[in-house]
């Protein structure tokens, strides 16, 4: 059911009222959503709000108070849209689960404070911390990583980290006031600290070595004692309490004791919202950021800074390939030829600027023309980029045309996406049978994934299930708790009860398209050192 269906289909109030349903929110990097499903994983009701993160005294954050007005907004915009289709209130649901962007820093006292400004997945300012931790672990972690933060605030000497008494997510902090319970799903823990595939609970040996790392600096408490406790999808993870229904509605009208599935990070509801938890499938997700993730059949050869090793939300063991920096900078040009057009008196809504602009790149020369561009608004670790410079460069007789200006920018959200992607690809030779895209980036239909399939030489495909992108990935994780069967594998259940029949629109990549963006990625790769010159010299 779409957001524009006048009439809903018969049993769907009668399913709301009697709590047959399923409610998942997300706290992405620009929205909060929430999608209530039906009793057959259909998204029969929505609701959103916008927010932004702040560069404040150089740090990405987002204040707890707009984590509280953006959850209220959303859900009170979903309520209202319960109402509006169906003529009830939502008091109920069978189960609801909490998602939201992954990694970063929320430090907590004793007394459940919030001791310092929470840091997102978008600060890079913690490669002293990751380097270090990643020699002394064998393992890569990476900048945006809470065990990298969570050093690089020892190593600096931060005074906060004496009174420290708890660390967790963005999702693991709302899940905690919704329901009293720290814990965390696998997948988002894996985001905060290694996890242990063949335990499904963090890495002792690595627990251990941290410890004694930074013994006599300050710590008040060992690793284990501050991180969240790790449940698997499937797992129960508490109930609503009264406290927490008023957190989110502050009407009253929610009521208490909904049973709530493990929090999740973006990128193990992406994987659910595609029906990529299987082995030998993988997923790209496109928005702020843009990464990669694909389920392993084992463990690569040797560390790659490039990859995360992360896990699904089943536990089972995934690369992840994470660049921070996404469609942001599209969003930028896509603003400035909207501002054009209104001067000009055309005035068009946003989606269709963008649609009219995405189209346009499909008749732009296949290797960029000439011309070249970088999309970084903040760091970009893969790349050894400490902070963002966008920048848009050419030649003086490059092709400097719409089309071809839309597709180096296409190319561009895609580029560091690539060089991850070659890492897995052509130096470890990991296969794929599958792999499905789902963000803001392939909301025009066949652009962005017909490039992303020449990017990647293999097929792209796209679900219409997958439209309600992480906020319904989450939906099904919370009817996966109430609905599996004994014994049942998430694998399992979504092939059998939530992906039968889905309908895929698949993109095979064009050999013309193929070749143009290897030629792309070459100069792209020979111009790295502008791009970092532009942030030592500006």
């Amino acid at each position: 059911m779409t957001e524009t269906d006048a009439r809903p289909p018969a049993g769907l109030r009668e399913a709301i009222e009697q709590g047959r349903t399923t409610l998942g929110i997300e706290l992405g990097s620009t929205r909060i959503k929430a999608v209530l499903t039906g009793p057959g994983h259909e998204a029969i009701a929505v609701g959103s709000h916008d927010w932004e993160n702040q560069f404040v005294d150089r740090v990405w954050t987002y204040s707890l108070e707009a984590v509280w007005a953006g959850l209220q907004g959303c859900y009170a915009a979903l309520a209202e849209d319960v109402r509006r289709r169906y003529g009830v209130e939502l008091r109920t649901t069978g189960a609801l689960g909490v998602s939201a962007m992954m990694h970063g820093y929320l430090a907590f006292d004793a007394e459940g404070e919030l001791l310092t400004p929470f840091r997102t997945w978008r600060n890079t300012n913690t490669g002293e911390a990751a380097e270090q931790l990643s020699e002394l672990f064998g393992y890569n972690i990476p900048h945006r990583w809470s065990i990298a933060h969570l050093h690089q605030a020892v190593l600096n000497g931060e005074d906060h980290i004496g009174r420290l008494a708890h660390l967790t997510t963005l999702a693991g902090y709302v899940h905690w006031q919704l329901t009293g319970r720290q814990v965390l799903g696998t997948g988002d823990a894996s985001g905060m600290f290694p996890i242990d595939i063949a335990t499904g609970g963090y890495d002792a040996r690595m627990l251990n070595q941290f410890d004694d790392l930074v013994a006599g600096r300050g710590l008040p408490l060992k690793l284990a004692e501050l991180l969240p406790a790790v449940l698997p999808a499937g797992e129960p993870a508490g109930e609503l309490t009264e406290a927490g229904a008023r957190l989110l509605d502050p009407s009253g009208t929610l009521q208490p004791g909904i049973a709530m599935c493990p929090p999740e990070g973006d990128a193990g509801t992406g994987m659910v919202a595609t029906n990529s938890v299987a082995r030998r499938t993988g997923n790209v997700s496109a928005g702020t950021s843009i990464f990669a993730m694909i389920v392993l059949d084992g463990q690569l050869s040797r560390m790659h800074p490039e990859i995360d090793l992360v896990t699904t939300p089943a536990g089972d063991l995934v690369a992840m390939v994470h660049c921070n920096n996404g469609a942001s900078e599209l969003n930028s040009w896509a603003g400035l030829f909207a501002e054009f057009a209104a001067a000009l008196g055309v005035e068009r809504d946003s989606s269709t600027i963008f649609e009219t602009l995405f189209r346009s790149a499909l008749g732009g020369a296949p290797d960029g023309g000439g011309l070249m561009a970088f999309n970084n608004l903040s760091g970009e670790p893969i790349t050894k980029l400490h902070e963002g410079r966008p920048l848009f460069l050419r030649t003086p007789g490059s092709d400097l045309t719409l089309a071809t200006f839309m597709r180096t920018q296409l190319y561009a959200a895609l580029a560091t996406l690539r060089i991850g992607m070659d890492v897995l690809q052509k130096a470890e030779s990991v296969r794929l049978d599958r792999m499905f895209a789902h963000g803001g980036l392939f909301k025009t239909e066949g652009v962005a994934q017909k490039l992303l399939a020449a990017a990647i030489n293999t097929p792209v495909s796209v679900g219409n299930l997958a439209s309600e992108g992480g906020a319904w990935g989450i939906a099904v994780l919370a009817a996966f708790l109430v609905g599996r069967t004994p014994g049942q594998s998430l694998d399992d259940y979504l092939t059998t009860s939530v992906f039968a029949g889905a309908q895929l629109d698949t993109a095979e990549p064009d050999p013309a398209d193929v070749a143009g963006f290897d030629a792309f990625m070459q100069r792209y790769v020979a111009a790295l050192p502008v791009q970092q010159a532009a942030v030592e010299h500006s």
